[in-house]
């Protein structure tokens, strides 16, 4: 028999038994979902990470408290370190001058603010954040018009805050801001300046902060509880300077924290680099999860499909015995059992990869990332599955071949 009659004959048979057939799919559709739908999602926000998506300048690291990114049992590890407060963060642009003039020192309030001007206001969804004039350099953020924070601003902890694009369009649809008082929370501020619009990263809204003297906000919100620490942002002079700038701010921010020499380090200094890093630290430990599901799930719709082909042997044994006494050879029935395996693993495949491509580019465009396709996992599903139809149909195949034409034919 020709491979095109093989081949028909068993996707005909597939069809004569459909919802079998799709249970049986199903099976291999959850598997090749796991995976796919994981490594998407991963794929695509790591090429987003990889492609120049910083959250900090050039030549930009950070001096905070904790990890950038953490784990329950990290979070458990770290959560008793001192935070960081003013008189160490001043101490240590003091110890750091001689090394670099753009050292970034921020804090952020814990909840949203709605801001207001005359009878208009936002939805209370605004971040405030006291800051130093190096903010907008060390966080890769650009002013729009008006000025920024200045020295003097921190110096006189003056009432001015610079607004973000979504405050503007909100309250001065057709006027300059700039000078004009406006409520934020429960205090008020002259505004200075407006920062350009920079959208989201990983799916993080950038465009909800205002920023304001940091000295301001000590006298306004306070620094009154234990989780509530400064970060500082530090930015070497130049990319040649950077790595003996960040042994420079080890030793001068232990010294800030007053640690002796035999004490570990309690804080962390973070960079894009190291972000990066982290992140990928994540997504080997959830793609690992998402394999382990996959081979779990392929391996128990393996076990179907054998089960499954061995009921289509019991039920098809006068059928093969007609064919093989008209002359069908028993490579030709291998053939045809083995290739209904592979075709129904296949389809289960298709299913799975369309399914996982389309969920997983759905998480990634909540992230902000770009949408991509698996060409890789897809290919390695596709081998895979043929893999599983080969070794779990062989037996119900070599079965089916086995029969006696005398013996199938009185099978009743």
């Amino acid at each position: 028999m020709r491979f095109r009659e093989i081949l028909l004959m068993a996707i005909g048979s597939l069809g004569a038994n459909k919802l079998r057939s799709i249970l049986t799919m199903l099976g291999i559709t959850i598997g090749v979902f796991s995976v796919v739908g994981v490594m998407t999602a991963l794929e695509a926000v790591k090429e987003s990470i990889n492609s120049g998506l910083n959250v900090m300048g050039a030549g930009v690291f950070s001096v905070q408290r904790m990890p950038a990114i953490q784990t329950h049992s990290t979070w458990w590890k770290y959560r008793n370190r001192p935070i960081i407060t003013w008189r160490q963060a001043e101490q240590f642009q003091k110890l750091m001058a001689e090394y670099t003039e753009r050292i970034c020192v921020k804090i952020s309030n814990d909840f949203a603010s709605k801001v207001s001007y005359q009878d208009r206001e936002t939805a209370p969804r605004m971040g405030i954040v006291g800051t130093n004039e190096f903010f907008i350099f060390t966080n890769n953020h650009k002013l729009n018009y008006g000025r920024n924070l200045t020295s003097e601003d921190i110096e006189f902890a003056r009432p001015v805050v610079v607004i973000n694009s979504a405050v503007e369009r909100v309250l001065f649809p057709q006027e300059n801001p700039l000078d004009k008082m406006i409520t934020v929370g429960k205090f008020r501020y002259r505004v200075v300046g407006v920062l350009e619009e920079k959208g989201k990263i990983l799916g993080d809204d950038q465009d909800r902060l205002m920023l304001i003297p940091i000295t301001r906000f000590f006298g306004e919100y306070g620094q009154g509880n234990r989780w509530q620490s400064i970060s500082i942002q530090v930015q070497a002079k130049s990319l040649a300077e950077f790595a003996q700038t960040q042994d420079a701010a080890t030793g001068a921010f232990r010294s800030a924290r007053g640690l002796d020499a035999e004490d570990e380090n309690n804080f962390e200094l973070v960079t894009n680099d190291s972000l990066i890093e982290a992140f990928d630290k994540v997504a080997v430990i959830v793609q690992i999860a998402g394999f382990i599901i996959s081979i779990i799930a392929l391996i128990t719709a393996g076990v179907g499909i054998m089960n499954i082909m061995l009921v289509s042997v019991t039920e098809r044994t006068r059928e093969i015995g007609v064919r093989k006494s008209i002359g069908a050879r028993s490579r030709d029935i291998l053939k045809q059992f083995l290739l209904e395996a592979i075709f129904l693993s296949e389809l289960g495949a298709l299913g799975g990869i369309l399914l996982g491509a389309g969920v997983g580019n759905i998480a990634a465009k909540l992230l902000n990332a770009d949408m991509i396709f698996p060409w890789f996992w897809a290919i390695f599903a596709i081998v895979i599955c043929s893999g599983v139809g080969i070794v779990f149909g062989i037996y119900p195949a070599w079965k089916a071949s086995r029969l006696h034409p005398v013996e199938a034919l009185r099978y009743e």
